[in-house]
């Protein structure tokens, strides 16, 4: 992990993150919640105690964190904070084959959308925070830009409903990826 690197520092530019590493969540559902992203991402706890527990499900040290606030008051709805944390899928058939697993235990998401840039399904973990699992409808940044710039998300910046077993049976009927990303195609 030793590489040489300029030990002069500049100020004058921005340097962005190379990547988001994780979040940290409260919880007044500790064990409830732990379990959930085990079963949502495949996670698993590499280190936990009463307090706290570290997550990850790739090569991360910890993508997910949760801390034990058992006695700590919930926020009221709608209160000021993070809205949502959105997960990317490789492939669709990743995120429908998620869906459809998480589906036969009882998870069930709140709200499909095609959101233009992406097709998402909407949780919510125990403590009611909302995760989107996604796949990006776009095969690279250009292609989305081209598809921002002919003013479609303008027009509708939320996207369009889905009906998830439409999706899975046209996905599963082999109609092409390009078509079934459409909004309007589920």
């Amino acid at each position: 992990m030793t590489t040489l690197e300029s030990r002069e520092l500049q100020t004058e530019d921005v340097i962005a993150p190379i990547r988001l590493a994780h979040f940290v969540l409260r919880s007044n559902h500790f064990e409830e919640t732990r379990a959930w992203y085990e079963t949502v991402l495949g996670a698993h706890a590499v280190f936990e105690n009463p307090f706290v527990c570290f997550m990850t499900y790739d090569e991360e040290h910890h993508r997910v964190a949760i801390i034990n606030t058992a006695d700590a008051p919930s926020p009221p709805p709608g209160a000021a904070g993070v809205d949502h944390i959105a997960f990317t899928f490789a492939t669709l058939g990743n995120l429908l084959s998620t869906f459809r697993r998480l589906q036969a235990l009882g998870i069930e998401p709140y709200w499909c959308i095609n959101h233009g840039p992406t097709t998402s399904f909407y949780y919510r973990d125990p403590d009611e925070n909302q995760v989107e699992l996604q796949f990006d409808n776009f095969e690279s940044t250009e292609a989305l830009q081209g598809w921002f710039d002919r003013g479609d998300f303008a027009d509708n910046p939320i996207g369009v409903t889905f009906d998830p077993q439409k999706l899975i049976e046209r996905f599963e009927a082999g109609d092409a990826i390009e078509e079934l990303v459409k909004q309007g195609s589920a």
